[in-house]
């Protein structure tokens, strides 16, 4: 199988290009350059890179969020175009799922997260099946760092948690943090460029027939943005 995969959430986004069940071409994001003008050519030369057209791929993989509002509809834009265009399998990955890949380690729980910006984290909590495999446990967020920690601390209780985090400062340097380091717990950095495992997700989903459409593929953005809360204000919710 030949996949391109996308992920374009936050300013540390990429692309890969797969074959064969490994990353063969890979471009990072490293410029503040904004993903509108970046994007494509980024593809084209990691494409080019390996001697490949849009026509010799089997799936195209790009991360639905969350993220900024802005990045995750260009990739997601420019995913649903080519999978039009050139009639191409398209399927569409949690980054915070993504995350999980790195690399996978058997603990029952896994708590992926990064920043969210506004006080806040996007958050993940995942646990492992009778089969082995990692599922979602809880809905993803948009959740303050010690909220999250106290979250996966009560619904794990006392098994052990691998944590893994873009932005590891943000849960390590909270004093609530030390109980779990106390007990040898850590929080790893993950590389940045995560359309690699975006791909590999994407590929197992399309192996099982798990893929979908440009009309129904949809953005997770997990929160509002910022112009929504701004015109309609914050969200009140009943005590």
């Amino acid at each position: 199988m030949i996949s391109l995969s996308i992920d374009t959430c936050d300013p540390r986004g990429s692309v890969a290009v797969r074959r064969g069940g490994i990353a063969v071409a890979l471009r990072r994001h490293d410029s503040a350059e904004d993903y509108s003008s970046w994007l494509l050519p980024a593809v084209d030369s990691a494409l080019g890179e390996v001697s490949l057209r849009f026509e010799d791929l089997n799936l195209v993989a790009v991360a639905t969020g969350p993220g900024s509002f802005t990045g995750v509809r260009v990739g997601l834009t420019a995913a649903k175009a080519w999978a039009e265009v050139y009639k191409i399998p398209l399927v569409g990955v949690s980054r915070l799922e993504s995350i999980t890949r790195h690399p996978d380690f058997p603990k029952n729980w896994v708590a992926t997260f990064y920043d969210a910006h506004r006080g806040q984290i996007f958050a993940g909590l995942y646990r492992r099946t009778a089969n082995s495999t990692l599922e979602l446990a809880e809905s993803e967020s948009a959740i303050a760092p010690a909220d999250f920690l106290t979250a996966v601390i009560e619904r794990a209780g006392t098994e052990p948690v691998r944590w893994i985090s873009l932005d590891p400062q943000l849960l390590s340097s909270l004093p609530e943090w030390n109980s779990r380091a106390a007990i040898g717990e850590q929080i790893e950095l993950c590389p940045r460029d995560l359309a690699r495992f975006i791909g590999e997700i994407g590929e197992e989903r399309a192996r099982k027939g798990l893929t979908t459409d440009a009309l129904h593929l949809d953005a997770n953005y997990v929160r509002r943005s910022d112009a929504e809360v701004f015109w309609k204000g914050p969200i009140h919710r009943d005590a």
